[in-house]
């Protein structure tokens, strides 16, 4: 670890009133670093991904900021995670990439993205990838924090970045628990998510099982009118978002948890499932997932259609199977820890 590092400053492109993964990144390595005792600040500059005609303005607002010194100090490092952190201005960068704007990447064209192949979109999409390159190209590394995010960047850039995971925030208080007759679904209630496969899956498998869904955002009300027009409305528990005592009981007496996102860059989920010692249900397109989750060995992999899931989850019905796969995946994800992370980007 590079001893010359004391005063490090974390970039963070924040939306208010949102606390995703992304936030959870930020704050958890901010407290990583300063359990080690490095001098650390947060740098926060709100971020709106709509309209998209001021995204550029929005990058433009990052590049002003100079923060190699602050008060007449010199700040060491600068730790640079989503677009457009990357653009601010110091001569020692490192970049701990979450995800670009992927409305403009690989979601560009398709339901979950307003980016769409029309002259207009394709022109500011093709500015947003030739800048950030340009100011991808000025770190000194490039870490991403999954493999899948690490393709995009060569993919559309070809910036080549070193797949860096870390442990969710709850790592340390995650247990297993028992079996219970319910589902999990975690994460933001957004079209990306996918969170209805879950739920038809849930209507077309022919236990009684019951799901719980856990998380807000736009796409709850359609979500509740989907589980009503499945006729599964009495099996599906919208939970809202909860404290971290209410989400560790329920990952630790889920029967499973439920994660198919489309193409997602990491997502705790995994994690933090394997961490409560449940198995996980994801899709071959689900991306980020799929570096961890083994089909047969920790859980499950099954197409992206609510019957190819309904089958996975009869599978369930062997509570003794249910308990070998979360074992498993408990395993793998214990074996992922702070102290290479923090070392890497010191590096």
């Amino acid at each position: 670890m590079n001893t010359e590092i004391k005063r490090i400053v974390v970039a963070e492109a924040q939306v208010p009133f949102v606390r995703g993964g992304a936030e959870m990144h930020v704050d958890a390595l901010i407290e990583q670093l300063r359990a080690r005792r490095f001098e650390v600040e947060k740098v926060a500059l709100p971020f709106r991904s709509q309209p998209k005609s001021e995204l550029l303005a929005q990058a433009a607002a990052w590049r002003l900021l100079d923060l190699s010194a602050s008060h007449g100090q010199p700040i060491d490092l600068l730790i640079a995670t989503r677009f457009p952190t990357y653009f601010a201005r110091h001569p020692r960068k490192v970049a701990w990439v979450i995800h670009q704007h992927r409305a403009a990447y690989e979601l560009c064209g398709t339901p979950y993205s307003d980016f769409e192949h029309a002259e207009a979109d394709v022109g500011l999409r093709a500015k947003l990838i030739e800048l950030d390159t340009r100011m991808l190209t000025e770190c000194r590394r490039v870490f991403a924090n999954a493999q899948n995010t690490a393709n995009r960047l060569e993919r559309f850039n070809g910036v080549t970045a070193t797949a860096l995971y870390h442990p969710p925030a709850l790592a340390d208080r995650l247990h297993p628990g028992r079996f219970s007759d319910y589902l999990l679904v975690v994460g933001r209630l957004e079209t990306v998510k996918r969170v209805d496969l879950a739920i038809r899956a849930i209507a077309a498998s022919p236990s009684r099982l019951r799901l719980v869904v856990v998380g807000e955002e736009s796409q709850r009300g359609p979500l509740e009118q989907t589980a009503r027009d499945a006729g599964v409305g009495d099996r599906v528990t919208f939970a809202g978002n909860v404290e971290s005592d209410a989400l560790i009981a329920l990952y630790a007496d889920a029967l499973a948890v439920i994660y198919s996102p489309f193409d997602e860059d990491f997502g705790y989920v995994t994690l933090e499932a394997f961490l409560s010692g449940k198995p996980v249900i994801t899709t071959t397109d689900s991306g980020g997932p799929l570096e961890f989750v083994v089909d047969g060995e920790n859980g499950f992999v099954s197409a992206p259609q609510p019957e190819a899931i309904a089958a996975a989850l009869g599978r369930l019905a062997d509570h003794g199977l249910a308990q070998r796969l979360g074992s498993a995946g408990r395993r793998r994800a214990q074996a992922i820890t702070w102290d290479g992370v923090v070392e890497q980007l010191l590096g």
